[in-house]
């Protein structure tokens, strides 16, 4: 009796783990492309400076580039520094990136935001 109810309970437990065993494979993928793009936004963050003040420059005039898109651009350069750093922190738990575009490189004519991140 004690058999037949262990070798149950390891057959459920099994199957609740087997859609997670299948996902193990890309966890090492997961977190190294995070710790990546982390070490990639701590140190780019500075970058958003002059791209905010280009984008809202070139869309609302040079006057509002220099003045909104410099305070604007400091605000971003710190959420991806920030968000840079804590992915570093926490590159072990698989996240979607809270910045948008996720590297400043990937598409810099794209104002930046900032989204909630969820689990990959």
């Amino acid at each position: 009796m004690k058999k037949t109810t262990r070798a149950l309970f390891i057959m459920f437990v099994l199957t609740l783990a087997a859609p997670n065993l299948a996902l193990a494979d890309q966890y090492p993928d997961k977190v190294v492309e995070k710790l990546g793009n982390g070490i990639a936004n701590a140190v780019t963050g500075f970058a958003e400076i002059p791209k905010t003040i280009t984008i809202v420059g070139n869309r609302d005039g040079v006057v509002h580039g220099m003045t909104v898109g410099l305070l604007t651009g400091v605000a971003n350069a710190v959420g991806r520094t920030l968000s840079g750093a804590f992915d570093i922190a926490t590159f072990f738990v698989p996240t979607t990136p809270f910045v948008k575009p996720a590297n400043i490189w990937d598409d810099f004519n794209r104002e930046t935001t900032f989204v909630e991140a969820h689990m990959r």
